[in-house]
């Protein structure tokens, strides 16, 4: 009889959860890290639609309306979530939080772009472990009765990723160098002692210039070199820079399923395309 009534309140428990939605993929693995063994947040945005590219749909829009808080990352990366969000009451954008580590983008040559902001915050381990705190907080406003279980899970979050990081940053203390189709990836460099040359493109959508790969040919510290692509590249583009070595990493962690395994095999591929 006790059994049944501990389901029965839990199942209720349960059936009266708040929503809250999330934006993107990377920000659905971090907010599924805090609420493991509680009802998980709603994602807006499919594995792979980062912010720039894809759309959301008519019952997107209904659960936004409806989600006590909706959580994303903000304008500049997602601004296909722009008209909705920016006006919407119950949306938290965590760009406009004071917090997190933040870089500006960079040209292809690899120059800071004063006045700007490279999105890409998650990739930064510490970044993730405040975002994943953020959540716990935002998920506890919104379902109360698991405000310790989100807390013990952001707590344990950040164990988990320290202890990766840790394994990663073992062994050589060298430079790392590499160039990046398009720069997406300098939060994850400090971690991994990595040293992007240049990128190919500013957008992973479009062809590089002829000068730009002679650019990088002549600027190359290593006979072989590593290339960190969204896809894969073009044969007839590789035939231009080698020898090259290359390594496909989605910068949202599109085919993992968990944060830190995601983080994990990117750090440890792109660390063995280099390598």
């Amino acid at each position: 009889m006790a059994a049944t009534l501990i389901l029965f309140s839990s199942i209720m428990m349960s059936a009266h959860a708040a929503t809250v939605s999330v934006s993107n993929y990377p920000l659905f693995l971090l907010s599924q890290a805090v609420t493991e063994g509680a009802p998980s947040a709603n994602q807006l945005l499919q594995a792979g639609e980062v912010g720039h590219h894809g759309s959301i749909s008519p019952g997107d829009i209904k659960a936004i309306q409806e989600s006590t808080f909706v959580v994303w990352f903000g304008e500049s990366l997602e601004n296909n979530l722009a008209s909705s969000l920016n006006t919407a009451p119950n949306a938290i954008s965590l760009f406009a939080f004071d917090a997190f580590t933040r870089h500006p983008l960079r040209d292809v040559k690899g120059k800071l772009i004063a006045n700007t902001l490279d999105p890409h915050i998650w990739l930064d381990p510490e970044n993730a472990k405040a975002i994943t705190r953020a959540l716990a907080v935002i998920h506890s406003h919104a379902n109360p009765q698991y405000k310790s279980l989100y807390q013990a899970n952001a707590k344990k979050f950040a164990q988990r990723m320290d202890r990766t990081v840790q394994t990663m940053q073992q062994g050589s203390q060298k430079p790392y160098p590499y160039w990046a189709y398009h720069d997406a990836y300098q939060y994850i460099e400090a971690s991994l002692g990595l040293q992007m040359i240049g990128s190919l493109s500013a957008d992973h959508h479009l062809s590089p210039k002829a000068s730009q790969l002679r650019w990088l040919n002549e600027q190359r510290p290593a006979k072989q070199m590593c290339l960190v692509a969204q896809s894969d590249p073009a044969k007839g583009l590789l035939a231009k820079l080698q020898p090259v070595n290359t390594t496909v990493q989605a910068e949202d962690m599109s085919g993992s399923k968990t944060f830190v395994d995601g983080w994990y095999n990117m750090a440890q591929q792109i660390r063995s395309c280099i390598s």
